[in-house]
């Protein structure tokens, strides 16, 4: 491969990991795997905090995905990249805030009291 290729796929943000970091990527996502399966199967937490500590750990998870296995990152390479997953979020954010809004406002509105 010359030069001018490999500095191609550089700047085009194919980067890879190490092994070190897929294993850590890979303990990482197994252990926010485990601890919301545990908590549900054997804790006497209330609902809500194991509703919450599940939500939290799932978030936790996506961003130790994209790190890790989808390697992105703020460097200049990756800033195409974080910008396409900024506007991904916030078409997601809107559709499903929307039909929630939408679902709450029908139940209010066609449900007799």
């Amino acid at each position: 491969m010359s030069d001018h290729q490999i500095s191609a796929n550089h700047i085009a943000g194919a980067g890879h990991g190490t092994r070190t970091s897929y294993a850590i990527g890979y303990g990482l996502s197994i252990l926010l795997t485990i601890v919301p399966f545990l908590l549900v199967m054997r804790s006497s937490l209330p609902r809500g905090t194991i509703v919450i500590t599940i939500v939290v750990l799932a978030a936790i998870q996506i961003f130790v995905q994209l790190v890790f296995f989808l390697h992105l990152s703020t460097s200049s390479e990756q800033r195409w990249n974080v910008v396409a997953l900024l506007y991904a979020l916030i078409i997601l954010l809107i559709v499903a805030g929307g039909s929630l809004w939408i679902m709450y406002h029908l139940n209010y509105n066609m449900v007799p009291y």
